[in-house]
């Protein structure tokens, strides 16, 4: 599984910051691209995604959080392409067309401060003719 993060700073205006992720030796990778953004309480923010998958496979996009002193737990995951996906105030949509599964919320709250996950992973053709889930780690 390919994974980037994002920082949301525990502040009246909550800071923002991504890490990019690793691109595997069979060109699948994940991107969050923010460095550093910032949004006050009450305003939306966005956090971008991008991936990379090899012809043929079907992406898995998911992003996780990570609220402090505590383990990452899943937050929205999807393969539906442009299918919107909503969870605790957040909601994402995965694009096939331009590779993106962009985390949103109209209403961001000092609640929300916690790491965030951007990740990938695919099901891929087994020689039998079976689908596979193959997690990237």
């Amino acid at each position: 599984m390919r994974v980037a993060q994002n920082w949301v700073g525990k502040e009246e205006c909550m800071n923002l910051t991504g890490v990019e992720g690793a691109k595997r030796s069979n060109g699948d990778s994940v991107t969050q691209t923010e460095g550093l953004v910032t949004s006050t309480e009450g305003f939306p923010v966005k956090l971008n995604c991008t991936y990379e998958t090899t012809y043929g496979r079907t992406p898995y996009l998911y992003w996780y959080v990570q609220y402090p002193k505590k383990a990452p737990q899943l937050l929205l995951w999807s393969t539906t392409d442009n299918k919107r996906t909503e969870h605790q105030g957040f909601h994402a949509t995965l694009h096939k067309s331009n590779s993106s599964f962009h985390l949103q919320k109209s209403s961001v709250q000092l609640s929300d401060f916690a790491l965030y996950y951007c990740a990938l992973s695919d099901t891929v053709r087994e020689t039998a003719g079976e689908a596979a889930h193959k997690p990237r780690v």
